[in-house]
């Protein structure tokens, strides 16, 4: 799969995507030129689920954030599997893949095998955490942790040179469409000292209530990647919304 500037991520080389160079094999942006774009297909017509793939390739967005929910982590249910692998299958960018379910170990060879790229499970949700990310990386994907709103990043101290993102979530989980909830800068600015102080990889990556506004805010605080669903897809012009939260 290549992207619209026609260079493939590949896990172990370099990579360009949308103006920022990142050495992949550990995800680090290493120019501050412009943040990490990830659409949330949580927010995509499932009726025209191919046709809002092709516009995010055709967009100046880098990733693609594929919200997997249970309804028992969160009350809502998403899609599974079957969806997934379709949506790699239009997907021409990296697929990163969060996982809102409980005992996400189960499912880690599996999601690989649908083309997860990064996958990302929720500390709360991990009983034996360094273990799942461990089995993550031997999978052959970029590992995550997410973090709910009540949750501190303190509780990543020690695991986080092994991450290479953390995703705070900016509202609770489970439903798009959610107010920005205003702690998080706080959390995002903590996360940064961690990651800076420890000498981590990791990219800040975060969910929920991501606009113009709010966007700013977080890139100001230390964040690297932005997710955002109904901002980009309930918009107009999305193709437009997606290269200006590409240009903050």
């Amino acid at each position: 799969m290549v992207n619209n500037l026609g260079i493939k991520f590949f896990i172990e080389h370099l990579a360009f995507t949308g103006g920022v160079f990142y050495f992949c094999t550990k995800l680090k942006r290493i120019s501050m030129a412009a943040p990490i774009i990830s659409p949330s297909l949580l927010a995509a017509d499932f009726g025209n689920l191919q046709r809002d793939c092709q516009m995010v390739n055709q967009s100046q967005a880098d990733w693609f954030h594929i919200d997997v929910m249970d309804g028992v982590f969160v009350p809502n249910i998403s899609y599974g599997m079957p969806v997934v692998k379709t949506m790699a299958e239009n997907c021409e960018k990296v697929m990163d893949v969060h996982l809102m379910i409980v005992q996400p170990e189960r499912y880690i060879q599996t999601f690989k095998d649908c083309g997860a790229d990064i996958l990302t499970v929720h500390a709360e949700a991990c009983t034996h955490l360094h273990r799942t990310i461990q089995e993550i990386h031997n999978a052959g994907m970029k590992a995550g942790v997410a973090l709910n709103p009540h949750t501190p990043v303190s509780v990543l101290e020690d695991i986080i040179q092994d991450l290479d993102e953390v995703l705070l979530m900016s509202v609770n989980p489970g439903f798009g469409g959610q107010k920005f909830i205003e702690n998080t800068i706080k959390k995002t600015a903590q996360a940064r000292e961690l990651i800076d102080r420890t000498g981590s990889k990791a990219l800040i990556e975060i969910d929920g209530g991501v606009n113009l506004e709010t966007g700013a805010r977080l890139l100001a605080a230390g964040a690297d990647a932005l997710v955002a669903g109904s901002f980009v897809f309930k918009s107009d012009d999305p193709i437009a919304t997606i290269a200006a939260l590409k240009a903050l």
